[in-house]
């Protein structure tokens, strides 16, 4: 079963489930904001988009503004990461979508549609 994590409000997100439901694939909705990616969803992320930690996390946000993570992010660990991102949903860049072997993360209609048919 595919899970996908958004927010309500977030135009994005909302695309991105149409997009899904329009071609019936079958998913299950998760709030990031409240309940944010595993450590271990993050890490199959984090692998699948070649190890860059940028890739995973919401540049464009508030929260990443606030905690100045632009240049702190090259200096922490994969663990630190991990744990910025399990305890705050708003810095997961999303749509967050994974299960079926695949991890997509942001909404690209031309690499979901390679990655789900």
């Amino acid at each position: 079963m595919i899970t996908i994590y958004c927010y309500e409000k977030c135009s994005t997100c909302r695309d991105a489930l149409k997009w899904l439901t329009s071609r019936g694939i079958a998913h299950q909705v998760k709030a990031i904001r409240e309940t944010p990616p595993s450590a271990a969803e993050l890490g199959m992320a984090f692998k699948s988009y070649g190890g860059d930690l940028r890739k995973i996390f919401n540049t464009s946000g508030m929260d990443y503004r606030a905690l100045g993570l632009k240049d702190q992010l090259p200096k922490i660990t994969e663990a630190q990461a991990f744990a910025l991102l399990g305890s705050n949903g708003n810095l997961v860049k999303r749509p967050f979508l994974i299960g079926a072997g695949k991890v997509l993360v942001g909404f690209k209609e031309a690499e979901w549609q390679q990655a789900l048919g």
